[in-house]
């Protein structure tokens, strides 16, 4: 497994471009399977995760090839209905197949994801919701289920314990698009993710209507065509590179970062008093330099909440703060795995049920740490940044999973990092 090696001290400077979003394209892959005609998917971020669904595409019968960078061509023309374990495994937004394959094929078995270092992410809703358009779900064998002989529109209501499930929403809108009759989906997910899922099903000849809302209502149509589309910025990706602009006290112009994806983000990192200029719909400019950080209390919420996706990066930043933080987990309450390898560096945070207690004004030193998950992963990035001394950040397959080039895109801004092959 490859370990990024970062020396601390020295500030990013320059611009860096935010590629597609992760979370809006893996879905997308798996809306492609809605229709026999060719699916053309640009802007798509150089991800291990995009390969793994490709390979899991590959797997049921499409034929999928990236004939040039960020760009992704999909034909299923004659698929199964079949996604085994082995494939699954690898990536639970593998979830996102069971809508299209029963909604194409009227049966599904796929298998269930396995656990999770975050915390417990049931698919119940995604059950409940495949239910509620008529089809009968079981799980046998670790698989799910589905005889989607009878499926048809209907009313579902997919609220959760910790809120609407992005997921969830994206199967059952992938399913009821071409279920014949009328759906409606109360309390949806309205991440810009599944704004972007709507705006290319859309395209494909789906009708939709409260795109961006918390309710979507869907006309079932008989069939779906090809498309072309391009996936919106990743702004969990854009929240990482101003939040690492702040550590290192530096000066970015992040290219493709949206303020209107990242306005409860950029609330916070205002109460913090993090300098920001908001250039263009498609840019922030970040200058660091004599930031003096203040302390903050943020909780994570669904869309348009602060999201849990940005709450390790978050920690790590108020380490570098004037006073005592608390950050709030109400999505995923134990995805705190960064916490004990912060510590490491010299972070003082402690547990207190779903909340962080981070006392700042921390002098953070470099370290030998490992990677836990994803955004983890780009704690220990933005906190060895900011560190005295070299940081060796070990399992960042991690990070090769959400960041698309990242160890270029540090150099490219003046970092001091070099990837350590395995």
């Amino acid at each position: 497994m490859d370990s990024l090696l970062i020396k601390g001290g020295v500030r990013l400077d320059g611009e860096v471009s935010v590629s597609g979003a992760k979370n809006a394209c893996l879905p997308m892959f798996a809306a492609a399977l809605l229709t026999s005609e060719k699916c053309v998917l640009k802007n798509v971020p150089d991800l291990s995760d995009v390969r793994f669904m490709a390979d899991i595409l590959s797997a049921l019968g499409a034929v999928v090839s990236n004939p040039s960078k960020g760009v992704w061509e999909i034909e299923a023309r004659e698929i199964s209905a079949f996604a085994p374990y082995e494939l699954v495994r690898k990536m639970r937004a593998s979830i996102c197949l069971l809508g299209p394959l029963s909604a194409r094929l009227k049966k599904a078995e796929v298998s269930l994801p396995g656990g999770c270092v975050i915390g417990a992410r049931p698919v119940d809703l995604h059950i409940k919701g495949m239910r509620a358009l008529g089809c009968s779900v079981e799980i046998e064998r670790g698989y799910i289920c589905v005889d989607a002989r009878k499926m048809r529109g209907g009313q579902v209501y997919l609220g959760g314990r910790f809120g609407s499930t992005v997921t969830g929403t994206a199967n059952v809108l992938m399913a009821a698009v071409v279920s014949p009759g009328n759906t409606l989906i109360e309390n949806a997910a309205c991440e810009p993710e599944i704004a972007d899922l709507c705006k290319m099903l859309v395209k494909m000849g789906a009708i939709i209507d409260g795109i961006g809302s918390p309710t979507l209502s869907i006309s079932g149509v008989p069939r779906l065509g090809g498309v072309e589309h391009s996936v919106l910025p990743d702004r969990i990706e854009a929240g990482t590179w101003i939040a690492a602009a702040a550590a290192s006290r530096g000066r970015v112009l992040v290219k493709g970062a949206q303020k209107r994806t990242l306005g409860s983000f950029l609330d916070i990192l205002e109460r913090a008093g993090c300098p920001f200029e908001i250039r263009s719909a498609n840019s922030i400019y970040v200058d660091a330099s004599n930031i003096k950080l203040r302390p903050v209390e943020a909780v994570t919420l669904p869309y348009p909440g602060f999201p849990t996706d940005l709450q390790a990066q978050l920690c790590a930043l108020m380490t570098l703060a004037d006073g005592i933080s608390i950050i709030t987990e109400r999505i995923y309450p134990e995805r705190f795995m960064h916490v004990p390898e912060l510590a490491r560096m010299g972070a003082q945070i402690s547990r207190e049920g779903p909340s962080a207690i981070i006392a700042g004004k921390t002098k953070l030193s470099g370290a030998p740490v490992m990677a836990s998950d994803l955004r983890a992963s780009a704690a220990l990035v933005i906190a060895a940044l900011a560190a005295k001394g070299e940081t060796l950040i070990q399992r960042i397959y991690h990070l090769d999973r959400g960041y698309d080039n990242i160890d270029s895109k540090l150099k490219a801004l003046g970092a001091k990092v070099e990837r350590l092959k395995a």
